[in-house]
């Protein structure tokens, strides 16, 4: 089957054990990921079989949600939990008011430097690698949106001088959480980083949608949750094609502009996907092509 899966991850696995396990349950090789999630993570993880691969370019560039928790008091050398402690500050003094004002200066268009133990290239290699071997790795800062952060909890636990936060994210494709965990303690002075994240959300995909990895192995081989029609209707706006349309968008020609911003799917009057398109130069042309010839 074409289709897309939305994986609820488990944590202490990677993206790609994901992917390795689906391509068994699915039975063919044609599978991949749409955006990686940390093997600390946990939730929302889009996987595409077959050619619903095409789609994962768009995918991946879709807004995302994560609910986490937030350590002010230590410092990792990885942002998160999974890293060795590198320093440790006082941190139960510190009034939530300053915690709140800190998160809220994170909001909206931001400079955000990404954790350097991350996939990002230097130099045509992996920056947790470079890490990994001893080197010291600057990676530029790229520009994020965070639309929303809100804090669900501010909690000073009994014992280590420590304050854990939770907080509500949506947010850009790109944006490190961790990073945003680190930025905080920085800006605290009390150093800062993630102790749980779980993505709630990509686009229009959540949890509600969601399948463990159990509950796909009960189901396999036919482990495929949206089809591709529907999984385009949930990540693309629509256009409905006219039957010459379709003839037409079959074997690769454009369409007639219809105003519409951005990359959309267009449906066949029998409601199948035909095609990826966006508009240019007064012609929606086909950025990939779905349907058969």
């Amino acid at each position: 089957m074409d289709g897309l899966i939305v994986v609820d991850k488990p944590a202490g696995m990677t993206s790609h054990d994901v992917v390795a396990r689906i391509r068994r349950l699915a039975r063919t090789r044609r599978v991949g990921h749409g955006g990686t999630l940390d093997p600390m993570a946990t939730g929302v993880l889009i996987i595409g079989v077959n050619r619903a691969t095409r789609l994962l370019t768009y995918v991946i560039g879709s807004e995302k949600s994560y609910t986490a928790t937030i350590r002010l008091g230590q410092s990792t050398v990885t942002d998160d939990a999974e890293g060795e402690v590198t320093a440790t500050a006082p941190a139960a003094a510190v009034p939530d008011e300053a915690i709140r004002a800190g998160l809220a200066a994170q909001v909206g268009e931001i400079d955000q430097v990404p954790s350097a133990v991350s996939a990002i290239k230097i130099n045509g290699e992996r920056a947790y690698k470079r890490v990994r071997e001893g080197e010291t790795v600057r990676i530029p800062a790229r520009r994020v949106t965070v639309h929303r952060l809100e804090v669900l909890d501010i909690r000073r636990p009994q014992g280590p001088d420590v304050v854990d936060v939770d907080i509500d994210v949506t947010c850009s494709s790109g944006t490190y959480i961790r990073a945003i965990a680190r930025d905080l303690g920085t800006a605290l002075r009390v150093g800062g980083h993630l102790t749980a994240l779980r993505r709630t959300a990509v686009g229009g995909m959540t949890l509600d949608a969601a399948s463990t990895l159990e509950q796909l192995e009960e189901r396999a081989p036919d482990v495929v949750g949206l089809p591709m029609s529907e999984a385009a209707r949930r990540s693309f706006p629509q256009r409905v094609a006219t039957e010459e349309e379709t003839r037409v968008l079959r074997h690769g020609g454009p369409l007639s502009a219809a105003g519409i911003d951005g990359p959309y799917a267009v449906f066949s009057p029998a409601g199948d996907v035909l095609a990826i398109v966006s508009e240019r130069g007064g012609r929606a042309r086909a950025e990939i092509v779905l349907a058969p010839a």
